[in-house]
Order: structure tokens, then sequence, then C-alpha cells
């Protein structure tokens, strides 16, 4: 049953639904479903040829294929590994791949066919709950419930990813986890069924309400794409619905197995010089077709000043077009030409034919920001709530500048306030002004100077003791002006105090530079305590022996920079008590971005390689660096100040002031003999082109 917050909320969405657009799209998913099943009905099973199953040959009307890329809008089960088809074949040397149990293709076949055969019979009978119980199909559980949903539509939902199934449950108001892919999608229908509102959908539809309501991806995708040189191919995209573009050697996405496998056969074609961070930065470019999905914007360009239109994806995805002379490679977008127009312009567009395209860039084009959507599907949050469920404490690690703080703060706020299951959560994560009044909120001191906020933040360092953060003794100046030293509580203690006194409520302390103080000393006894099966037990602390017990609602999340101290370095009681989530670099965030004739993405990845190889990959460089007030720089004098006064003396320390290496590492903006910027690096217009020499801003 969906709690009242639910219901109201899927009454809102209702609303704002395009009922007539999804019903038509719902009659054409249908339609597709039926034909499916005509030219693969049941009875066909028990002698279905492998041939006619499997993904990775020239044939492709086969069940693999209409499950994965003819049937996008019914409960897509696009991406990932082609393992998910239990057998399937390798493109590049024609070997069969399935499971390591079998012996052989036709053995695997035999056994796997038959699993098919057993459901289908079971579910014909209406023995749900004896689907889950056939060994042959239990690493295929998103094809297992995809097939359910093809030939008994009306007791299943067109949903088949296990972790969109519980997403939807949790948003319902269902705490109690699915067991399995398809119990849970019959779990999901029941309680869809019980909510008055939703009873003249079918089920094809519910299935594209509960996207519109609720999507659990993280973000709408917006990527500009341009339809060939000078858009030579915009007429035929306008016509007939698509994108296009090349890169023609590398045959149709499809057949590839993964993402890695597909990369390899990439590099044969396209070597780029030898250059392995340029073939991968366009190796995804133009894997970012295969990742697009419904609902998704495409900004047509041509050259990087003017916008040829702005379409939506549609339920077409990505398709090969053998048939084509060049720019085989499409994608189905329905296409919006009254917003073509001359912009400003993007700099980046001339070293990219596919790139993302920024919230702040979309609405200098459209004047609209990319679909808000529910963020608890970010993965980061997720992992970090499930960890402080499990733990009760995490560390954020990772080298300087890659968001180690900016997501302990939401993250804390986000926890406090809900976590994966509150709206009111996720729109904290969304809206930054929304975070900062609810941080602030939070963190109000009470009246009574013994109780401790909600949230609380502290900073370690090389002289932060055991009496701050537990208690000791402080020097206090009495009322006759006499100083004396006074027994008082630490930040830690207070906390844990005021969080028993009120158990109804959750406690975050966030940590920072938690690698920076003496650990063992601070936390003392501590360090038992905060263990999760140890929590709610006393010990009398030693120099006011008065009981101390870590309740169980007080979370800990704390952060460590790795260019300070290797996390292998920490005393081990901590390394055990806590669990540490990693945060690298990410240069997608900076895709398509340029200063000057220097791509960001290139510079960021070409300095980490380097990095890497020299000191490891706990001095690398983050992406946060080249963020200001929230945006990524765009001013060759923007990107100058930040490598003179930030970057520089960070590599400058890594390599204790050896300029010959600093120039190996970052080329001629280095004059060796002066030990300093070479006078040509004061301009930062040349500062950008010489760095965008040395670490290859691509050319389209």
């Amino acid at each position: 049953m969906a709690t009242e917050t639910a219901r109201q909320s899927i009454v809102e969405a209702l609303a704002s639904w395009d009922r007539p657009a999804a019903a038509k799209r719902a009659a054409d998913a249908e339609k597709m479903r039926v034909e499916f099943v005509q030219r693969f009905p049941t009875a066909a099973w028990p002698t279905l040829p492998l041939e006619d199953y499997a993904l990775g040959q020239d044939n492709l009307d086969t069940v693999s294929y209409w499950l994965e890329y003819k049937t996008l809008d019914i409960g897509s089960i696009k991406g990932g590994s082609s393992s998910k088809h239990l057998i399937y074949r390798r493109r590049e040397d024609g070997t069969w791949r399935y499971p390591k149990e079998y012996d052989s293709p036709e053995q695997a076949w035999d056994t796997i066919r038959a699993g098919f055969v057993d459901m289908l019979k079971l579910a014909d009978r209406s023995d749900f709950d004896g689907l889950d119980e056939i060994k042959a199909l239990t690493g295929a559980p998103a094809v297992r419930t995809k097939l359910l949903y093809m030939y008994f539509p009306d007791e299943f939902v067109p949903v088949s990813s296990r972790a969109a199934i519980d997403h939807f449950l949790q948003v319902l108001g269902d705490e109690s986890p699915s067991t399995s892919a398809v119990r849970g999608n019959r779990q999901l229908l029941s309680a869809l069924r019980q909510i008055p509102e939703l009873s003249d959908l079918t089920n094809q539809e519910l299935g594209h309400f509960l996207y519109h309501w609720h999507d659990p991806r993280p973000s709408q995708r917006v990527v500009k794409i341009a339809p060939g040189e000078r858009a030579m191919f915009w007429p035929d995209c306008l016509e007939n619905s698509f994108i296009c573009v090349s890169w023609d050697e590398v045959g149709d996405l499809t057949l590839y197995e993964t993402k890695e496998t597909f990369k390899d056969e990439f590099r044969k074609h396209f070597p780029y010089n030898g250059v392995e961070r340029q073939v991968s930065r366009k190796a995804n470019e133009l894997w970012t077709l295969m990742e697009l999905q419904p609902g998704d914007t495409v900004i047509a360009n041509r050259g990087v000043s003017e916008v040829l239109a702005v379409g939506t994806v549609n339920d077409t995805g990505y398709v090969w077009r053998p048939e084509r002379d060049q720019y085989k490679h499409t994608v189905g977008v329905d296409w919006d030409t009254s917003q073509a127009k001359p912009i400003a312009p993007v700099k980046g567009w001339a070293t990219t034919t596919v790139s993302k395209v920024s919230a702040g860039l979309l609405r200098q084009i459209t004047g609209q920001s990319p679909t808000p959507k529910p963020v608890d599907a970010d993965a980061r949050y997720l992992d970090l709530d499930a960890a402080l469920h499990r733990r009760g404490q995490i560390v954020l690690y990772g080298p300087p500048g890659t968001g180690k703080t900016y997501i302990a703060r939401r993250a804390a706020v986000w926890f406090l306030e809900g976590g994966s299951g509150s709206d009111q959560a996720n729109a904290v994560l969304a809206d930054d002004d929304l975070l900062k009044s609810r941080e602030h909120a939070l963190s109000l001191p009470s009246s009574d100077p013994m109780k401790a906020t909600r949230l609380t933040r502290v900073t370690f360092h090389p002289s932060y003791a055991y009496e701050d953060f537990i208690e000791g003794f402080r020097p206090q100046q009495s009322v006759s002006g006499a100083m004396n030293l006074m027994l008082s509580d630490g930040t830690f203690k207070r906390v844990c105090n005021t969080a028993q006194q009120d158990p109804a409520h959750t406690y975050v302390v966030v940590i920072d530079e938690i690698n920076r103080g003496n650990i063992p000393k601070i936390f003392g006894e501590l360090i038992t305590l905060i263990e999760k099966d140890k929590r709610g037990l006393t010990v009398q602390l030693p120099q006011s022996g008065a009981p101390f017990a870590v309740p169980k609602n007080v979370y800990i999340i704390g952060t460590m920079n790795t260019a300070d101290r290797s996390i292998h370095l920490l005393d081990t009681a901590l390394r055990r008590r806590f669990q540490f989530i990693e945060l690298l670099p990410d240069s997608d965030l900076l895709e398509g971005h340029t200063v000057g004739a220097l791509a960001l993405d290139a510079f960021l990845d070409g300095l980490n390689d380097a990095i890497r190889q020299k000191f490891g990959r706990d001095k690398q460089i983050g992406h946060a660096m080249f963020f200001q007030h929230g945006e990524i720089i765009d001013k060759p004098e923007d990107f100058a100040a930040v490598f003179r006064y930030e970057l520089l003396p960070l590599l400058q320390e890594y390599l204790f002031e050896d300029y010959a290496a600093l120039a190996d590492l970052v080329g001629s903006v280095i004059d060796v003999e002066a030990q300093r910027l070479a006078e040509s690096a004061n301009d930062p217009e040349t500062l950008c082109e010489e760095l965008a020499n040395k670490f290859g801003s691509a050319s389209a």
C-alpha cells in the first residue's frame, strides 16, 4: 500500500502528465510486443535454435536483439554487458561466451532454453513464485522479467531493472526489499493497482507513468551532436527524425557486448597517433549514442555558433543504418526547429562531435534547465547511505579537488532529511540555496550550551586533542576573575549526550581533514564504542569517571585528502571501523568545456596520466580545481590564475622544486633555467595554447 505522501505525489504527477501522448506511446509499444510474440511464440521455444536467440551475429532478428534494441520502450534492458543474456557470440573473434559451468555452447543453450521453457510454463499456470527457482536462469534477472512481460502483459509491469523496481517500491513507501526482479515486479504491480487514481491505466501505461513520476535516472542527459562537417547531413537528419555521426569503420555498436570491447575495436581503426586519452575521449563520444534514452535532449549544431534545432530522443534509439553511404550511426530524435538561432561561440564545440551540454549553456540556448529528476539514484549518495547504516561511520577519501567536502556537506543534510526515501532530501541535493538553508537550520545552536545540534562540523589538525573531542580540563575564568582548570565536555560527547536524550532524530558529525589529527589519541576509548555492535555499550571515562556511550542515532562522515597521507598509513583500528569511499577525478564533468585553445577534460586526463606514472594515484588533481562558484571556468584569465596560484604550487611541492621535472610534466610553460613560469606563459591565451599542444586538445 502506497503511503499518503506517495499517493499525493502521484496525483500531482498525473496532472502534469501528457496522457494522450503516453497512450499513443503505449499503443506503439503494445504493437511491438505483439510482433515479438508472433515472431517467437511460446510454442517455438522448445526447439528454438541458438542462432535465433543470441547477440553477436549478423542475424539481428533474434530474441536477444529484440529484447535489448528493438523494444526499448518496453522495460528497457539496454546497456551493460551482453552476459545479461547468459549466452552470446563475441563479435571480434566469433567465440561463444556462456556460464563456466557448461562445457560447450550447445550444452549451455540446451540448459538455458529448457529454463526459459519451464519459466513460460510456470507463468502460464500462474505459478509466479516458482519462477525464481529455475537455476539455469539465475544470471538473467532483467531478461527473465522482460520476457515475462512480453508474454504475460496482464501479470507484470514493463520495468525490468531490479534497481528501478526497488526504487519505485521505496518511493511508494514499501520498505521491504524485493527478493528478486520477478517478485519485485509483481509486488510493484500490486501496490500500483491499489491506488484508485491509476486504476484506468494499462500496465504499459503504468510503466511510462512511473518514469514520468519518479524517474530513477539521476538527471536528463543533454548533448550536442554535429550532423557532419558544417552540418552537411542536417537536411537528411531533419527529414528522417534522427541525428547521425561518422566513425563508420567500427560498425554496428549493438554488436559489442561491452564498452571495453568496443573501445578495443575503436582503437584499431582510430589510433589518434597513439594518444590514448584522445582515443578514449573520441570513443566515449561515439558510445554516447548507445547511452541516450528516450526523453534525453539533443542539440544539433553547425560549427561553434549556430544551433540548428533542439530535439528529444524518441523510442527508436540507436540504429546502425548500413544502407547509408556514410554517417551510419544514428539516434532517433524528434526535432523542434523553433530554437534554431546563432549563439555566442562555444569553443569546445570546435573539437567535439558529441559533447555534454551544461545547464548554463542549455539555459542560454533554450531558456530552460535540464528537467530535474530524483537525485537519490546517484550512486555516490546511495553508497554513502548504505555504508552509514551498515557501519555508522565513513570516510570520503581521494586526491585534492575531487569534491570530498562538497559531497560530505550535501550527504550530511540529505541523510538528516531522510535520505533516498524523502523528496525533501532529494530537493536539497538539487538546490544549493535550499541546501544552505537546511544546513543552517540543522546547525543552529540550542539555548542550552550543553546541547549539540543535529549537524556538527569539526576540522581535525595536529593540535586537536582528546580534550576537544571527548572531555578534558580547560582553563576557565571564575566569578572572582581567577583562572581555574574545569572539566568540560568535548564536541563529540555533547553530540552523544544530546542524541541519547533525543532518539527520534538522527545526528551527524562531519569531520573534515580527519587524517590530519592524531586519531588514536583524539578518539581514545571511542575507537571501540563507535563499532555498530558496540553502540549503546557504556564505558567509564578516565577523567570525569562518568559513564559514556555512543547511541545508535549518531553517525560520522569524515573527509581525507590522500595527497597529504595515504589511507594505508592510517591507524589500523580506525581503518577497521570506518568504511572508506574513494572519490577520484572525474574529467567527464569537464567534457566540452574549453578555455582558449585548451580542452579542460583533455588537460586533466593528460596531467593525471603523468602524475599517476610519477607519483601514484593519490597525488592526482581533482576536477573541482576548475570550478568557481559552482560553474566551470571558461575564461583564459581565470584558468591562468588557477594554474599559477593553485596548481603550480601543488606540483612544485610534489617535485620538491625540481623545475626540470616540472617542465617534463607540464611542458614549455616552465622556464627551467630561470626556475619560474616562462615569460610567454604570462599571457593567459598563450598559456592555454602551449598546454593544449602539450596535452593534445582534440580536433573533431
